[in-house]
């Protein structure tokens, strides 16, 4: 009896890998997930955005993508159902969101050409990373955020409302509602007011 209790209570690969856990990227359900992403992906990048077959390919890859919101091609994902839109979200060209841990975008925000999402996070230890083993976590970009190009967002990092993420800037760490934040590392710069993008006195 408790062999079966403890079957049915055992999360599988996806499940782990969603919910931050040591989880193996070679289970046929994850190397399922990765194909279908990679026939989507590829396929988009024969397309524009007025293309008539765009749209119902673009749903098939993100389910629930709000039909205001328009990911440019070339895109490069690693599932697609660890996306998650708001209404109203631009993504410009060349985006790559390795979507192993979710990664959310509010709504209204703009993400400049080649911006990289990163989720997973391998072994610190070599041998460790020798496995076909990592952990992902989540990534949070709050509303009306703007994320110019080259930006690369780190594993588990939280975006604020109304951000401001300089060209070229990597994020490592949080970074708190109404601020305008820059470099490699990203460190916040300004602070916004959050109303018309001015400095806060």
């Amino acid at each position: 009896m408790k062999n079966k209790t403890k079957g049915k209570n055992m999360k599988t690969e996806m499940e782990k890998m969603r919910s931050g856990e040591l989880y193996c990227f070679a289970a046929p359900e994850l190397q399922e997930s990765f194909e279908r992403a990679a026939t989507l992906c590829a396929r988009m990048r024969t397309m524009t955005v007025y293309d008539g077959n765009y749209r119902k390919t673009i749903e098939d890859l993100i389910p629930g993508i709000p039909s205001t919101s328009v990911v440019n091609p070339p895109f490069q994902c690693d599932h697609g159902t660890g996306i998650v839109l708001g209404e109203n979200v631009f993504v410009n060209y060349n985006c790559v969101m390795l979507d192993a841990g979710y990664v959310r975008i509010g709504r209204n925000t703009k993400v400049g050409p080649c911006c990289q999402f990163y989720t997973p996070q391998h072994p610190i230890d070599y041998m460790e990373r020798r496995e076909p083993k990592e952990t992902a976590y989540p990534i949070t970009i709050g509303e009306d955020c703007w994320l110019g190009g080259g930006v690369v967002v780190c594993p588990g990092v939280t975006i604020g409302n109304r951000c401001v993420i300089a060209a070229g800037s990597v994020v490592v760490k949080d970074i708190p509602d109404d601020s305008l934040a820059a470099g490699c590392p990203a460190i916040v710069k300004k602070r916004l007011n959050g109303k018309a993008g001015a400095e806060k006195e």
